[in-house]
């Protein structure tokens, strides 16, 4: 009885203790199973520029894909202001819970920081890193009265000419005013620098050749193009766009190595779990192969990035701004 005993008591004993493992074993799952079940509820997007603007139409496309495949909702939230910096430092004070979301540009990551030292945020520590979501090359328009068809031959013609010719931009400081020191700098250019505080006024003087190139958006300049009014050289990317596929980049029409796009890409505050991290950014991913998003991102002058994992995003990152210092430094801008 004793022998029996004893095993029924040890039986009871391991049946306890194996329960009491169960029930841990549950509990950690517990925690697992909360943050699978993202999202439970809405989701707010921060889309730190004005509503209709390029970013905001972007994030809506996209946005929207997610919604439909998580069977949630994600709110875009516009808070502009101050080049996209106000909304992008409220972004990194929320909760790391997958429930407040950035959806941004290059222009907050990794060209402000360089402009604006005294920002509230630091774009390298204060937040999560998700999913490299899409890019916009530009297109590089010159007066029809220049007597030029090819990147080569533009810069030969401003070798040729120091100092006479001039770009526009929208502003000190923009990507368009990035663009072209950039590309000043590489092909050993000296341009001067005609600032507009839009692309309209800049696009009505380079027609009338007061003004002699401008690095634009593809559906803003290719219609000008079209009618005979701009003449188009090339597209900015390290590809040929395939929203002007007879175009040749920059890089192939005569200044190798020259690339540059802006990019759009989702970011949560920092401190969020690699596990939701991973959901997040593959239910992105996911989004920008889907047909109809390609479609509608294509009507905005945008294509839909390479697939990526988060680390490859924050690598990506990460270079994009070292270039920008660079360029910046280089030439000396300022906001001013």
């Amino acid at each position: 009885m004793w022998a029996r005993f004893t095993v029924s008591t040890t039986r009871r004993q391991w049946l306890q203790a194996a329960a009491a493992v169960a029930g841990g074993l549950l509990a950690l799952p517990a925690l697992a199973q909360g943050e699978a079940a993202w999202p439970s509820r809405p989701v707010r997007v921060i889309v730190p520029f004005p509503a209709s603007g390029a970013t905001d139409l972007v994030a809506r496309v996209i946005a929207q894909r997610v919604s439909q495949e998580l069977g949630q909702q994600l709110v875009i939230d516009n808070r502009p202001g101050a080049g996209g910096t106000i909304g992008t430092a409220e972004a990194a004070k929320a909760a790391a819970d997958g429930y407040t979301l950035l959806f941004t540009t290059s222009s907050t990551h990794a060209i402000s920081p360089h402009l604006m030292p005294r920002l509230a945020y630091k774009a390298d520590k204060d937040f999560s890193p998700i999913a490299h979501t899409a890019d916009a090359a530009s297109v590089l328009l010159v007066t029809p009265s220049l007597p030029v068809k090819s990147v080569q031959e533009l810069i030969a013609y401003a070798k040729a000419n120091p100092g006479k010719l001039n770009y526009a931009t929208s502003g000190n400081g923009t990507i368009v005013h990035l663009n072209t020191a950039a590309f000043a700098a590489q092909a050993g250019l000296q341009l001067a620098h005609v600032p507009y505080k839009g692309t309209a006024q800049s696009i009505t003087d380079l027609a009338a050749g007061q003004v002699h190139l401008l690095f634009d958006s593809i559906p803003t300049g290719m219609p000008h193009v079209a009618s005979g009014r701009l003449r188009a050289l090339a597209v900015t990317g390290d590809r040929r766009s395939t929203l002007a596929p007879n175009l040749p980049t920059v890089a192939e029409s005569g200044l190798p190595g020259y690339s540059s796009v802006t990019w759009f890409g989702l970011y949560g505050p920092a401190g969020m779990k690699p596990e939701l991290v991973g959901r997040i950014n593959q239910a992105f991913n996911r989004a920008i192969q889907n047909p109809e998003v390609i479609a509608s991102l294509a009507k905005q002058g945008v294509e839909p990035a390479k697939p990526q994992t988060p680390a490859q995003f924050a690598a990506m990152v990460q270079a994009d701004s070292a270039r920008w210092a660079k360029v910046i430094r280089d030439n000396h801008i300022t906001l001013e």
